[in-house]
């Protein structure tokens, strides 16, 4: 799947399964479903979960949570917007 062909399915109403948990998780994100998109990621193990981890609570605002998920990805918080790791993350999973 390419950034485009993920862009385009954010007109749908649920992702498509066949995308990764990474995905799915930045789908529910970009459509003003956190809630959803935090709960699909927060118990999987692993640094992608945590990464993806990490930007949904920098994107809330509890950056001190934010950070400790960062470390357990191995990253540090980028110095990117918001939008700009979003994409970042969605090119990264993309591949």
């Amino acid at each position: 799947m390419t950034l485009d062909d993920f862009i385009s399915s954010l007109n749908k109403s649920q992702p498509d399964n066949s995308l990764s948990k990474e995905l799915q998780s930045l789908w529910f994100d970009r459509n003003n479903r956190w809630n959803e998109a935090h709960e699909l990621i927060q118990w999987l193990p692993g640094e992608s979960f945590a990464r993806i981890h990490a930007y949904l609570h920098r994107k809330e605002g509890d950056l001190w949570n934010a950070n400790y998920w960062y470390s357990r990805s191995g990253e540090k918080m980028p110095e990117m917007n918001l939008d700009e790791e979003w994409e970042y993350l969605v090119k990264k999973f993309c591949d």
